[in-house]
């Protein structure tokens, strides 16, 4: 039995080098947002610090590890280049969405390489699950030293939105801290509309305790994507915060482009069946989108205004309905 268990141990270093390693969030350097450290990417986003003091968001990013030619499963948490593209990329387009709606806790974790998705069965699930023990780590020390009861939002994509379900389920499905929760923003992955036993999806822009899922295509929907991943699951109009099947350019508050400005009624927004497609954004950079296969990279950044002032809502409401009890 010994034998068997250094056997599967040295099968799983070879994918796993850094499995034996806990991560230490009593560290500063392992968050890539804090209380205590705010990058300067986000500095520009703040204007308001109001709710600061009303409630947390915890934030946790997309894949970024996605080198083909890199054969390992999970990425170090101290990998330079990764934690770049954390700062430069997903935290300024996507987390600077919810950074006035609380204070912000991003944590760096061994995030796993993007072919997980598709090699569950083949070391990909292992690798998904290494890296949420790291973002339940994260929690857990953000919940014991830094939450004392607060309102919680939780914020992700993709992968990010992966690790957040399972933290949903395993701390706040059915249990004390569900009472905390203003909402769960999880786009990016597909979800069915009964994921969870006791949190559900919100159909309306003010509702709170639940979550809310899209997934965004081009109009000429990736068939082989959609029907693989998203097909059937549950989905809100990112617009309008309901089920409406259309929202028109107009209603459009703004997406966030890598020229740092803001772009609104900027396309319409259609939803389908587990997903919702948008007509080519009006903008001055329009002819990247031909080139682009879908808009899953896009998913908060095109509704940039939309997250940030819906989050917003969510949380008065949420402080509002809490006062009244």
């Amino acid at each position: 039995m010994d034998k068997l268990i250094i056997l599967i141990a040295l099968v799983l270093s070879r994918f796993y080098p850094i499995l034996s390693q806990k991560i230490d969030y009593s560290d500063l350097s392992n968050w890539a947002v804090h209380q205590n450290k705010i990058p300067a990417v986000l500095l520009p986003y703040i204007n308001d610090t109001t709710n600061f003091s009303k409630a947390d968001v915890f934030y946790v990013y997309p894949t970024l590890f996605l080198d083909k030619k890199d054969e390992r499963w999970n990425i170090p948490i101290d990998d330079s280049i990764l934690r770049k593209k954390v700062i430069e990329n997903a935290i300024r387009f996507q987390a600077s969405a919810w950074v006035e709606t609380g204070r912000m806790f991003v944590p760096f974790y061994r995030q796993a390489h993007i072919r997980s998705y598709r090699n569950l069965e083949n070391g990909g699930r292992e690798a998904l699950l290494f890296a949420y023990e790291d973002v339940k780590a994260a929690f857990e020390y953000y919940l014991e030293h830094f939450n004392n009861g607060k309102p919680i939002i939780l914020a992700g994509h993709s992968q990010g939105s992966t690790h957040l379900t399972l933290l949903l389920k395993d701390y706040f499905d059915g249990k004390a801290l569900q009472k905390q929760l203003v909402a769960a923003y999880l786009p990016g992955i597909g979800l069915k509309t009964n994921e969870f036993e006791k949190i559900p999806l919100l159909t309306a822009p003010g509702q709170t305790g639940g979550f809310v899922s899209w997934n965004t295509f081009k109009r000429k929907v990736n068939k082989e994507k959609f029907e693989m991943w998203y097909k059937g699951k549950a989905v809100v109009n990112p617009v309008t915060w309901n089920l409406d099947k259309i929202a028109e350019r107009k209603k459009h508050k703004g997406f966030l482009f890598s020229n740092n400005k803001m772009y609104s009624k900027s396309f319409s927004t259609h939803v389908i069946d587990g997903a919702i497609w948008i007509t080519t954004p009006h903008f001055p950079y329009r002819s990247m989108a031909w080139t682009m296969d879908d808009y899953h990279i896009g998913d908060v950044n095109l509704f940039w205004a939309d997250v940030k002032f819906n989050s917003k809502l969510r949380l008065t409401e949420f402080l509002n309905n809490f006062s009244s009890k």
